[in-house]
């Protein structure tokens, strides 16, 4: 089975509908299989001392007008599930809490994402599991112990999923990469194993590829030096056509 190539869009949009539409466009024009973005209620997520701290954006200078200006709604997911549809490329998002996955289900998309922070949430992992759709989970700053707990909380609803090895520094340092916990992951767990890499370049991802991964996520952008905390970490529209290209390469190879 081919390895299926995760765009994330994530957060790089910065609020704005047109970059949005340029970062699907080019994911679907280097050949990427989906797209994914994030969702959060951020009164739900954040403590409200925590969105009352300052932090210089675009949107003001508190973290709750930055995390606000970053914030798609309704209007918003409408036009992009039209536009996804319109290129005829899949799209998904990771809900980081109830509220949000619940919103998430009225878009009906075929995938479902475990964001690393949330492995251990586990009424979100229960209310995705029921869902029954297919789950990238990702396993960034987790133990072992947390990953089984999600893992079982799959298995009892019977809920396809597949884990995704990730090390949550953006970007990450090419020696912390750990490329061999992706067949520790796979013979412990018994499951398919993706890699979700933050790092700058593409050589980490190229080298999972040949390690047997289900799937790739790398965040991408139109140019790195743009305002946001994951820009830095993404990669820009002609690495991404390099990186769709070696991969399917490596995988004839």
């Amino acid at each position: 089975m081919s390895i299926f190539i995760i765009a994330e869009i994530g957060i790089n949009h910065n609020g704005d509908m047109k970059l949005c539409k340029e970062l699907i466009k080019t994911a679907k024009n280097c050949g990427c299989d989906a797209i994914k973005f994030q969702k959060r209620n951020i009164y739900k997520v954040y403590t409200e001392d925590y969105l009352k701290s300052e932090r210089k954006s675009p949107w003001g200078n508190t973290q709750e007008q930055q995390k606000l200006g970053l914030e798609f709604g309704e209007k918003e997911y409408l036009e992009i599930a039209e536009f996804c549809k319109s290129l005829n490329i899949e799209w998904f998002a990771s809900a980081w809490d109830l509220d949000s996955q619940i919103f998430l289900r009225g878009f009906n998309c075929n995938y479902n994402k475990i964001a690393s922070a949330m492995i251990i949430y586990s009424d979100l992992l229960e209310m995705v599991a029921k869902e029954g759709k297919h789950t990238f989970i990702s396993t960034g700053m987790s133990t072992y112990e947390d990953i089984q707990k999600a893992v079982d909380i799959f298995r009892k609803y019977n809920c396809s999923f597949e884990l995704m090895h990730t090390v949550s520094t953006y970007p990450m340092k090419d020696e912390d990469a750990n490329l061999n916990c992706i067949k520790t992951l796979r013979e412990r767990y018994l499951c398919n194993v993706g890699y979700s890499g933050h790092e700058s370049g593409l050589a980490i991802s190229y080298a999972a590829a040949a390690l047997g991964i289900s799937s790739l996520e790398r965040h991408i952008t139109l140019n790195r030096a743009m305002y946001g905390s994951d820009q830095a970490a993404s990669i820009e529209p002609n690495g991404l056509r390099q990186l769709t290209s070696a991969v399917r390469k490596i995988e004839r190879a």
